[in-house]
């Protein structure tokens, strides 16, 4: 397989990966669905922006999120019965029934954590930290351009974040797990070991609960865009989002089969990051996980980087004090 050349780089040369957005197929069928479909996710993020920008104190609190989000994932689930981007890609039983697991363990153990550790804890400590009245000129700016700077500012420590889990051996372990889905649907955020679901939670979900309200509309932005990088649906999307924000099509890419192909598009939400440090590739696939498509197991994703860590460790310390090395990991993230 040649691949495609990208940069300095060859996409697709080790599984199949469309490359450029005129080679993605189109939304079919009627002028109301095309438009819907065109259109769906811009009009999603300014609705939530509307919503967050006008509401009450009282109401504009987490669990109010978590209520918007849930009712708000049940619609997406919908649609990917209406419109699926891949029918290989389409939920099973057993897929949903995993995909809650993970859910269910994101909300409850994974959310206990990050109350003492996790976001919550860091938000509260920038509040404690700071006298906010040097930060006056900020809050004097248009509410939506101090919100998008607070998005944009987190994203970037997210795109570090995801990129070194690409490129640092230990790190790669905790993410590893990830990589091993084959499908994208909209819960598939949330498969993982629960230490990369936490690294790589950190920032979005403790905006929420900090005002002034321009981290609401920042947490707005992140988890409204955010929620598309898993999703079985084709869209149109426009030229103008898909060139600012990081798209399914972009992320099913980050997921492929082709191992220079998961070197890019690391961004969580503005893929602009990916544009800026040379690691955005255009396109789409359809093929994803790791070795041939293996499907992890739950049991096997909780334990991968303590059982792989041990390996290599041992690996490690044979190559250092002399003996045989025992065989370390397989799994060879990157540069």
């Amino acid at each position: 397989m040649a691949g495609v050349q990208v940069g300095k780089r060859i996409i697709g040369a080790d599984a199949p990966v469309t490359v450029g957005w005129e080679n993605i197929p189109r939304v079919e069928g009627g002028p109301i669905k095309r438009f819907v479909f065109s259109y769906f996710q811009p009009a999603m993020l300014f609705a939530a922006i509307l919503f967050w920008y006008y509401a009450p104190n009282w109401l504009a609190v987490a669990s109010t999120g978590i209520a918007i989000r849930l009712g708000w994932t049940v619609l997406l689930l919908a649609l990917e019965w209406i419109n699926p981007r891949h029918r290989s890609w389409q939920l099973t039983w057993k897929e949903g029934v995993t995909d809650a697991f993970y859910v269910g363990l994101g909300m409850t153990f994974i959310g206990m954590v990050e109350s003492y550790i996790g976001d919550g804890a860091i938000i509260g400590a920038v509040q404690d930290a700071f006298d906010w009245k040097k930060f006056d000129w900020f809050t004097g700016l248009p509410l939506l351009v101090q919100a998008v700077i607070i998005s944009m500012i987190f994203d970037f420590g997210q795109y570090w974040m995801h990129r070194a889990m690409h490129n640092w051996h230990p790190l790669w372990l905790t993410h590893a797990p990830h990589h091993y889905i084959t499908q994208l649907n909209v819960q598939k955020g949330a498969v993982g070991n629960p230490v990369e679901l936490f690294l790589i939670g950190l920032g979005i979900g403790g905006l929420f609960d900090f005002l002034p309200r321009a981290f609401l509309l920042a947490g707005a932005i992140g988890m409204t865009v955010g929620a598309y990088q898993h999703i079985n649906v084709r869209f149109n999307v426009p030229r103008w989002w898909r060139f600012i924000f990081n798209t399914t099509e972009h992320h099913s890419v980050h997921h492929s089969q082709d191992y220079e192909a998961t070197r890019s598009n690391y961004s969580g939400t503005w893929i602009i990051w990916d544009r800026i440090f040379g690691t955005c590739v255009d396109g789409e696939a359809e093929v994803l996980g790791m070795e041939g498509g293996r499907r992890m197991h739950l049991g096997e994703t909780m334990v991968f980087p303590f059982r792989e860590g041990w390996r290599d460790g041992k690996a490690w310390v044979a190559r250092k004090f002399g003996g045989k090395a025992p065989a370390a990991g397989a799994l060879e993230p990157a540069e």
